[in-house]
This record gives structure tokens, C-alpha cells and sequence, in this order.
């Protein structure tokens, strides 16, 4: 019964939020399973949510899709729709459903359901925002999902070591997946086309945003390929929402091995000289210098709210809960107006 009345108490605070016309406006930017921490979070404190998705995946199903046909990828839109999906038997059904892989020896072994879904519609709609936004009533998704660019993009790395005989030479290795499990240690990334189009919808939103999340999620795969568009950089710049950046709970095996939680804010800062943070969040018991993040943070214009947000399992998961709960206190201690203030 436990499930049913913290559902039920979401409910009600969302409703009440709405009456009182206090229910922020939330953007998050990412991809993969980090944006899907975040949205899990999300939903369940606000109603006025739209998740805006890295458009580089090159792996997987994604990938088999993106070659054969010329679309997006589809697979990290697909996890963030299914991450907005309600704890009802309807969201949970649809959510489960949309994340199924098939399992064969032929063409489709791999392929996931929703990957299918969102490139069928695609292709009979034309435009893949509004089809993103049918699939979204569908599964009675609770938000709405964007890609960042119009194009399927390319990213490429600057590694070191990338090449384990040459520990000191870089190399620039390309595609999401390779970056993403680089033994090497990554100096730099790049979108190609270098100067991609934003979705228009996707800038649209963070200018009408209240609030900002960017992270948690794979540092330079998934994070700072939202902060290379130039239109959509811009707007970050330009908007009048505060934004929060979301630290992971443990450096990601390859992409950033033994980066310090201060290290992840120092590249970020380096990829977008221009972009300024209000807040920086971090679970609590995974800062071991407390100071250093400070500092770092503070060059970036944040302060850093320490919270506990890891889940009871020991893994470097958010916990849903305590991941809204520590939202919800940010919005409403560093919020502008009414409630959230």
C-alpha cells in the first residue's frame, strides 16, 4: 500500500501547486540512464516538464536504425518517455513494453519496441517532435521529450591513451559508444556537423523555463553535448531560469575515470566558457573535498547543496525519491517566486 499513497501525495501536492499556479517550469537536458534518473525525479514534483535529448547515440539498435534509415537515434528519447511514464498499471505497462528488446536470431535481435515505435511514426508524420508528442499521449507520459537537434549528430573525442601502446598520444576518436568506453583519458569533445541546428522547440523551452537540470549522466556523452549547440547554448545563456547541475554519484569507467567531483565541473566549465550555474548538486557522500567543489562551483556562479540522494543498493544509481525531495528543496530555497523560493 506503501506505493499508493506516496503516488496519492504526489498527486495532491501537484494539484494543489497547479491551483495556486506555483508549479515550476522544468527543462532537463541529458541522455541515456542519468536523464532518466532525473525525469523519474522530476515527474513526481512538477507536471511542467520537458526532458530535451542528445541526438549523438550511435550504438546499438540506435545505431542499426540511424544507418539503415537516416533518422535520429531513437533509443535515448525512447528511455526518457518511458522514464515519464506514471507508477500506474497503465504507465508502468506501456513503460515496461516500449523498453522490451527482442530476442531472435535474425534482422530484429536487439531492436527495442519503442525504438520501432518512434521511427514508424517518424516516418508517417514527418516531423519528429510531433511524433515524439504522440508517442508521449500514448503512453500517458507525464512530460514531455525533445530532441536537442533537428539532425542526428556525430560526437568525437580528444582521448590520450585511447591506444594503450601509446599512453601519451591523442587521438580523435569518433562516435558516442567508442567515447563512451574509452580506456583513454578524454581531453576534449566535438559535435559534427560543428555547428548544429537546435530544435526549435527544444530552445524554445529553456527560454520559457523556470528551472534548468542539466546531469546527471555520462560526462561527455550525454552532458556536454547539449552545451555544443550553439543555439541552444545560447539560450541557456540568455534565459531567465535558474539552473541546476546534477553531479553523478562515482566516476564513469572509461569516459571519466578518476575525475574528482570538482574535475567533472572544471571540463564542463572549459566546453562553455559561458554558461553560468545557480546551483550544484552532489550526494553528500560522494565529496570527499568539500572545499575544492566550492571553489569550483563558485567559478561557474553556483553554490552547492550537499544532499543525499544515492539508492539503499550500494550502486552509483539515483534514488527517485530522495532525487525529488532534493529538487523539490533547490526550487524552493533558491526559486524566485511564490512557493519556491
Amino acid at each position: 500500500m506503501k506505493p499508493n499513497r506516496r503516488r496519492g501525495s504526489t498527486l495532491t501536492v501537484r494539484r494543489a501547486l497547479r491551483r495556486r499556479g506555483a508549479q515550476p517550469k522544468v527543462v532537463a537536458l541529458g541522455g541515456g540512464m542519468g536523464l532518466s534518473a532525473s525525469l523519474a525525479a522530476l515527474r513526481r514534483i512538477t507536471g511542467d516538464l520537458t526532458a530535451v535529448v542528445t541526438v549523438a547515440d550511435d550504438g546499438g539498435s540506435s545505431g542499426r536504425l540511424r544507418e539503415e534509415l537516416g533518422v535520429l537515434p531513437p533509443g535515448d528519447l525512447r528511455k526518457a518517455l518511458a522514464a515519464l511514464c506514471g507508477d500506474d498499471d497503465w504507465g508502468q505497462t506501456w513503460a515496461r513494453v516500449i523498453q522490451h528488446r527482442f530476442q531472435s536470431k535474425g534482422e530484429i535481435n536487439g531492436h527495442a519496441v519503442g525504438n520501432l515505435l518512434i521511427v514508424a511514426l517518424w516516418e508517417q508524420l514527418g516531423d519528429p517532435v510531433q511524433a515524439l508528442d504522440l508517442v508521449g499521449r500514448l503512453l500517458g507520459a507525464q512530460g514531455r521529450v525533445l530532441p536537442m537537434s533537428a539532425v542526428p549528430l556525430e560526437l568525437q573525442a580528444l582521448v590520450k591513451g585511447h591506444d594503450p601502446t601509446r599512453p601519451e598520444h591523442v587521438d580523435t576518436v569518433r562516435g558516442q559508444a567508442t567515447v563512451a568506453l574509452t580506456p583513454g583519458e578524454v581531453q576534449s569533445v566535438h559535435l559534427v556537423p560543428n555547428d548544429p541546428p537546435a530544435a526549435p522547440e527544444a530552445v524554445e523551452a529553456v527560454l520559457d523555463a523556470d528551472w534548468v537540470v542539466l546531469g546527471p549522466g555520462s560526462w561527455f556523452s550525454s552532458v556536454i553535448p547539449h552545451l555544443l549547440v550553439p543555439e541552444l547554448i545560447d539560450a541557456l545563456a540568455e534565459t531567465k531560469a535558474r539552473k541546476v547541475l546534477s553531479l553523478n554519484l562515482a566516476p564513469q569507467p572509461g569516459e571519466t575515470d578518476g575525475f574528482s567531483p570538482q574535475r567533472h565541473l572544471e571540463v564542463l566549465g572549459r566546453h562553455a566558457p559561458k554558461l553560468a550555474l545557480d546551483v550544484v548538486l552532489a550526494d553528500e557522500a560522494a565529496v570527499p573535498d568539500r572545499d575544492s567543489l566550492a571553489d569550483a562551483a563558485k567559478r561557474l556562479g553556483a553554490a552547492v547543496e550537499l544532499a543525499p540522494v544515492a539508492g539503499p543498493d550500494g550502486s552509483a544509481k539515483h534514488d527517485p525519491e530522495l532525487l525529488a525531495a532534493a529538487y523539490d528543496r533547490i526550487f524552493r530555497m533558491h526559486g524566485r517566486i511564490g512557493p519556491w523560493r
